[in-house]
C-alpha cells in the first residue's frame, strides 16, 4: 500500500489541453506543482477534484520523463460547464482517502459467485473493476448483457485483462 502525505486542499487554474492530432483524445489538465514534494510519492495519486465546481474522482497520472502530471478531464464535465480545450477552468484537488470499491449488478456478481470467480475479480484493482462494470453496464441488449457476463467469468478463469 502506497504511503502518500496529504498537503490539504489544492486550487489551481489551468488551460483545457487535447491532443489535436488524434482523433476523439481525452483531454487533461497540467497539474502546476511537484507531485513528490507535496504527495511524497513519484507516480498515480488517487483525487478528488472539481472542475469549475463539478466533482470528479479519478488521478493525477505522470506523463513523460519529467515530473509532470495530468489530471484527465472527462468529456461529459466539459460539457456540463461549457468549457473545451484552450479554456481555462478552476480546479480544486484533494488527496482521495476513501477505499475505491466497485459494485456490480446483482447478476453480474451471482455470475460471479457461481463460477467461483468472486475471489479473483476483488483482487483486481479498482480501474481493472471499473472496466468490467462499464463493459457489462454498456451493453444495449438483455442478449449482449449475459454474453458479456459469461465472458467476463471466462476471461477471470484464464487471467485474462479486459484491455
Amino acid at each position: 500500500m502506497v504511503d502518500y502525505r496529504d498537503p490539504g486542499a489544492l486550487e489551481f487554474d489551468a488551460v483545457i489541453l487535447r491532443d489535436t492530432d488524434v482523433a476523439n483524445s481525452s483531454a487533461w489538465v497540467a497539474f502546476p506543482h511537484s507531485v513528490p514534494e507535496l504527495f511524497g510519492v513519484k507516480g498515480r495519486v488517487p483525487v478528488v477534484a472539481t472542475f469549475d465546481g463539478e466533482p470528479y474522482r479519478g488521478s493525477l497520472m505522470k506523463m513523460g520523463a519529467g515530473d509532470t502530471h495530468l489530471l484527465g478531464m472527462l468529456r461529459e464535465i466539459r460539457e456540463k460547464i461549457g468549457k473545451e480545450p484552450g479554456d481555462t477552468v478552476h480546479v480544486t484537488l484533494r488527496l482521495d482517502t476513501a477505499p475505491r470499491t466497485i459494485e456490480l449488478a446483482a447478476d453480474a456478481r451471482a455470475a460471479l459467485d457461481e463460477s467461483g470467480q468472486a475471489a479473483m475479480f476483488d483482487r483486481l484493482s479498482y480501474s481493472h473493476q471499473r472496466e468490467y462494470q462499464q463493459w457489462i453496464e454498456g451493453a444495449k441488449r438483455p442478449e449482449t448483457r449475459a454474453s458479456r457476463i459469461e465472458k467476463m467469468t471466462e476471461m477471470l478463469s484464464t487471467g485474462t485483462r479486459l484491455k
